[in-house]
């Protein structure tokens, strides 16, 4: 038995505290928060459970075995060191911190300690994200030209950061998940419309080094909720549909073939392949509970995840590079080997 400690019960801790709890090798036995309303509230829902609002008392407590944090990203980096130099196997939500820098000083802690350090990019243990990158690597849609992924909405702003670190973590950690090839080069345009300090919509493009492009669409004012996916293959095409509540996946047999040669202009003509849809079975599992389980299974068995240390600092990497080309109008930033 495995006892955690989650910090932050904000937005999105109580729903890690759901999850740890309904693992049957899992005890949730502290929550903490700066805010004493907000623990009054969770103590409410979970008696049992232990309350503080110091972050000091989780560290020196030799019971609790695991910190996962859910605090602003301003704290990531100070929080997961203490804890990591305290000996606690961590968890940190998305974005794993506000530099690389700070991210390969929590990844060498980590390795030094032989303590499992894991970040909480949720999207890829589900399974629509599963299945497409099994798709890829089958083969089935031929060699994969683009990416399209627009994930937009109405709020919610945040303070600290902008709208790219916000949402798009969840859309470069798809991508690069199902890529399975590393990223050379971002480029990223935004504006600033109702915090002149901060980006609320963002379009970023990230170049492969087998060619292969992904352009990433972010906003928090955007009329409709869309969380989009598009996939181009050389054979065929994949559209993840998140917001689809059965069929989030669907397969196009659809695509365009130039001729093999041609001797004048009058003799080239594109071939378009249109073919049937099919959507694929999908088994219906939460998640952030399978995401929770890997964090277990990675502090017990030293099994790496799919979203170790190592992944999130790559999505770090994208971000401040992402970062550097809105200050630049929109250069292109090469990304460090």
């Amino acid at each position: 038995m495995v006892n955690v400690a989650v910090v932050g019960c904000g937005y999105w801790g109580p729903n890690l505290i759901r999850n740890f709890r309904s693992l049957s090798d899992c005890r949730v036995k502290t929550i903490c928060d700066a805010d004493p309303k907000r623990l009054e509230h969770m103590k409410q829902m979970y008696p049992d459970v232990q309350t503080s609002t110091e972050f000091a008392g989780i560290l020196t407590d030799h019971s609790i075995e695991a910190v996962a944090l859910a605090t602003p990203v301003n704290t990531h980096h100070a929080l997961a060191s203490r804890s990591l130099e305290a000996g606690k196997h961590t968890f940190i939500e998305k974005p794993m911190a506000t530099s690389s820098d700070q991210c390969r000083v929590l990844i060498d802690l980590a390795k030094q300690r032989n303590l499992a350090l894991m970040v909480g990019h949720t999207f890829v243990y589900t399974a629509p994200v599963l299945k497409i990158k099994e798709i890829i690597a089958s083969g089935e849609i031929g060699e994969v030209m683009y990416i399209s992924s627009r994930r937009l909405n109405l709020g919610l702003f945040q303070k600290d950061i902008n709208v790219a670190w916000d949402l798009a973590p969840h859309d470069i950690s798809i991508i690069l998940f199902v890529m399975d090839h590393d990223p050379v080069s971002v480029n990223c345009q935004g504006k600033a419309h109702i915090n002149p300090a901060i980006e609320d919509v963002t379009n970023m493009t990230i170049n492969f080094a087998n060619g292969g492009i992904a352009m990433v669409q972010s906003s928090w004012i955007d009329p409709r909720k869309i969380r989009e996916t598009t996939i181009v293959g050389s054979k065929r095409m994949i559209v993840y549909d998140d917001n689809e509540p059965l069929e989030k996946i669907k397969i196009y047999d659809k695509c365009v073939e130039a001729p093999p040669h041609y001797d004048t202009y009058a003799e080239f003509h594109f071939s378009y392949h249109y073919g049937d849809m099919h959507a694929p079975y999908l088994k219906q599992v939460e998640p952030l509970k399978v995401e929770c389980q890997q964090f277990l299974d990675s502090l017990q068995n030293g099994r790496k995840s799919p979203s170790s240390g190592e992944e999130g600092m790559k999505v770090v990497q994208i971000l401040e590079a992402a970062t550097r080309s809105l200050k630049n109008g929109g250069s292109e930033i090469r990304l460090a080997s």
